[in-house]
This record gives structure tokens, sequence and C-alpha cells, in this order.
């Protein structure tokens, strides 16, 4: 998974114009040790892409979107993110943060009936959207 989360969140830095996205410092280690919920996608038996999220009784948090930059725009996020819609929250709220510059990634959950709800001052002049999915 870390050799598709490293290249992937690469080219978001590169987007926003911030290198200091916490997944880039990720481990196999920290990633095996968090509390999140995987899902994958897989290409010819290969790992191409993954969701992970967070949830209670009451909603859900993508934490993760994670595609390949090999993989990108072969629709596999829109598969990942109906699968969090659809089959995980199961008519629960859901919420995202990407980077506010991130359009394509926006554009995306917007698709789905996500709304922006604020922006967060990550770091001087670096914001996050936080979008919501009721």
């Amino acid at each position: 998974m870390i050799d598709i989360q490293i290249p992937a969140y690469k080219v978001e830095a590169e987007l926003i114009g911030y290198d200091g996205i916490p997944q880039l410092l990720d481990t196999v280690e920290t990633m095996m040790e968090c509390k999140e919920n995987f899902v994958g996608y897989f290409l010819e038996g290969e790992l191409a892409a993954f969701v992970s999220y967070e949830e209670t009784e009451q909603e859900v948090e993508i934490c993760r979107l994670v595609v390949h930059p090999y993989h990108f725009r072969k629709k596999i996020a829109t598969i990942l993110v109906e699968h969090v819609v659809e089959t995980i929250a199961q008519g629960r709220p859901i919420s995202v943060n990407t980077g506010a510059l991130n359009f394509p990634a926006k554009g995306l959950y917007q698709m789905f009936g996500f709304r922006q709800v604020r922006d967060i001052e990550v770091a001087p002049g670096v914001f996050i959207t936080e979008l919501r999915r009721s």
C-alpha cells in the first residue's frame, strides 16, 4: 500500500503546492498501526488503489482515497467512493477532507452529493476543504 500511497500523495502535494501532507511520512508500520479500515482495488492481481475509512454507528469518515498515478483517469476513485457511499455508509453521513486546491478530488466527492462545509488552514497559506454528505 505504501508503494501506491507515496506516489499518489506526491501528485496531490504538487497540485496543492504543499509537501507537508502527513501521509507522505507514513511507513508500513504507521499504516499497520492506524485504526482505519482499508478496501483495496485490484487490477490484474495487483493493488492499484485503496480507500480507508473510520466509522461509528452515526457516521463514516473517509481517511484516504489513494490511486496510483499510473491508474489515474480509469474511474477507480469513483468506484471506491461509490463503494463507501452505497455499501459501507448505508445511509449514514460521510465526511472527508482534501486539499482545497485538489479540484479533481473535490469534483469527485461533489458528484456523490458531498457539500463543502469549510476550509481549514493547516499551514500558513495551505488549506484543506472539509466535505460532508448527509
